[in-house]
Order: structure tokens, then C-alpha cells, then sequence
């Protein structure tokens, strides 16, 4: 199974219409109710541990 690239993903929130805004309170609601489920996700897009780290912390 191929990866899905962060690019990828954004772009079919975008086709659903998802703005910045809705993306950032679909990430907080991500890391509120699942943690560990958010962190997983993450790395299943192939971020760096780095990237990872940083985005969980801008949605805490």
C-alpha cells in the first residue's frame, strides 16, 4: 500500500472545503480525543519525529 503524502491529504480537505481554520480544529479535536491515535497519523504521513513533535505541540 502507497503512502499518502501531507499534500495529498491536504489537498482532499481542501476539496471538501476545509479552510486553514477547520484544519487546525480538526487537528486540536485529533489531539483532544486521541493522542496516541494523532501521534500514529502523523507518522503514517512519514513526517520527521521533529514535525511531528511540533505540530502536536501547536494543537495541544
Amino acid at each position: 500500500m502507497s503512502k499518502v503524502t501531507v499534500e495529498e491529504w491536504t489537498a482532499r480537505f481542501r476539496a471538501i472545503g476545509l479552510d486553514d481554520a477547520a484544519m487546525e480544529q480538526w487537528h486540536r479535536l485529533f489531539e483532544r480525543e486521541n493522542p496516541e491515535g494523532h501521534q500514529e497519523f502523523l507518522e503514517w504521513l512519514g513526517l520527521p519525529a521533529e514535525r511531528i513533535a511540533a505540530i502536536r505541540k501547536h494543537h495541544a
